[in-house]
């Protein structure tokens, strides 16, 4: 039974591009640092088509790549510095937060307490 690794015609591929059997890139999922370094080469100005046939995945999912890495920096430029308003924002939400949960748990205690609320009786 032959493999793709042993069939007849890959030795001669692999010596006619100067690949050999133990300098494969291995396959599987690629980090993070795998797929930018391919995107560089492309930003750099290689070709598509090579750069695909070396990291051995299709042209459609380098571009994919490219496209990616490229709306994340411009996102990244889109942010705006923060300003004392968003820090005094930022305390009011926090202090928001704060005193909802101590809200909801002295509602919560007075409810497994099960002790009924004074009632107030109406002046006439």
């Amino acid at each position: 039974m032959t493999t793709k690794k042993d069939a007849p015609g890959s030795e001669g591929a692999r010596r006619a591009t100067g690949e050999s059997g133990a300098a494969r890139p291995e396959r599987g999922r690629f980090s993070s640092r795998r797929k930018m370094a391919a995107v560089m080469r492309l930003l750099r100005g290689e070709d598509l088509d090579r750069v695909s046939r070396d990291v051995r995945v299709t042209a459609a999912t380098l571009s994919e790549w490219r496209d990616e890495f490229l709306a994340a920096g411009e996102s990244g430029l889109k942010t705006r510095k923060r300003t004392p308003q968003d820090d005094q924002i930022m305390k009011l939400k926090a202090m928001i937060g704060e005193l909802t949960m101590k809200n909801e748990l002295l509602q919560e205690g007075l409810r497994l307490s099960k002790l009924p609320l004074a009632q107030r009786r109406s002046r006439q």
